[in-house]
C-alpha cells in the first residue's frame, strides 16, 4: 500500500474531487473531519486549546466555536501556530490509525485530503503521489464570493492567507485541473484512479511488511524453542 496526498485551495473544489473518488471506492482519509473530532469536549487538544485561548472561544453547549477561533488565528499568526502545534499531533495519531486499517483491508493505496500539504511540507516526504485540485484565481475568487457570500476584499484575504494555486503546483505530481466543468473533473479524476490502481508500488510495500512480519514470527518462534528446552 502506499499514500497520495491531496490538497487544493480554498474554493478551488477539492470536495468535488473527493466525492468522485469515494463513489469510485478509494479510501480518503479527510484531516478536515479528524481535526473536528480531535477537539471534541474533555479530549486532550480541547482541554489544551481552552486553556490558551480561554472561555470565550467556546459554545453554549461547551464545543468549540470554530468561527471564533478562526477569527482568532485568522489575524495572528501566532496564534495559529499555537493552534497548530496542539491539534496536529493528535489529528496524524488518528490518521495513523486510519492507515494501518486500510492496510490491513488490503487497499492499494490511501488518499489523505490534507488541506495545508504543501503549506506545512511535513508530510509530503511520505506521500508516493501528491495530487493538487487546481483552478484559475477568477474563477477561485468567483467561487469563494459566491459560496461564502463574501465581499471581494474579504475573499482576497482569505485567498492570500494561503499558498498560491501556481505555486502548489510546483509541488505536485498530478493536477486535476478543476476551472472548467463537472464532467471535465471527473474525467480528470478517473484517469488518475486507474493510474494509481496501475501502479505497482503496493506490492512492494506489502511484501516489506511481510518480510517483517515473518522476521519476528521467526524470532518468537526461536525464543519460544529456546524457553521450552
Amino acid at each position: 500500500m502506499f499514500l497520495v496526498g491531496l490538497s487544493g485551495g480554498i474554493a478551488s473544489g477539492k470536495s468535488t474531487v473527493v466525492t468522485v473518488l469515494r463513489e469510485l471506492g478509494c479510501a480518503v482519509i479527510d484531516a478536515d473531519v479528524i481535526a473536528r473530532q480531535v477537539v471534541q469536549p474533555h479530549l486532550k487538544a480541547y482541554q489544551q486549546i481552552v486553556h490558551h485561548f480561554g472561555t470565550e472561544i467556546l459554545l453554549e453547549n461547551g464545543e468549540i466555536n470554530r468561527e471564533a477561533l478562526g477569527g482568532i488565528i485568522f489575524s495572528q499568526p501566532e496564534k495559529r501556530q499555537l493552534l497548530n502545534s496542539i491539534t496536529h499531533p493528535e489529528i496524524q495519531k488518528e490518521m495513523l490509525k486510519q492507515i494501518l486499517k486500510y492496510f490491513v483491508l488490503g487497499y492499494r493505496y490511501v488518499i489523505l485530503d490534507i488541506p495545508l500539504l504543501f503549506e506545512t511540507n511535513r508530510l509530503t516526504k511520505f506521500m508516493k503521489y501528491t495530487v493538487l485540485v487546481y483552478c484559475g484565481p477568477r474563477a477561485q475568487l468567483s467561487r469563494l464570493m459566491q459560496r461564502d457570500g463574501l465581499a471581494q476584499a474579504e475573499a482576497e484575504a482569505r485567498i492570500r492567507s494561503q499558498l498560491p494555486l501556481d505555486e502548489k503546483r510546483r509541488f505536485a505530481t498530478h493536477i486535476i485541473d478543476n476551472s472548467g466543468g463537472r464532467e471535465s473533473t471527473r474525467r480528470q479524476v478517473l484517469r488518475l484512479h486507474s493510474h494509481l490502481e496501475d501502479s505497482l508500488d503496493f506490492l512492494w510495500a506489502r511484501l516489506a511488511a511481510g518480510t517483517v512480519v515473518a522476521g519476528l514470527g521467526g524470532f518468537v518462534y526461536l525464543l519460544l524453542r529456546h524457553f521450552i528446552s
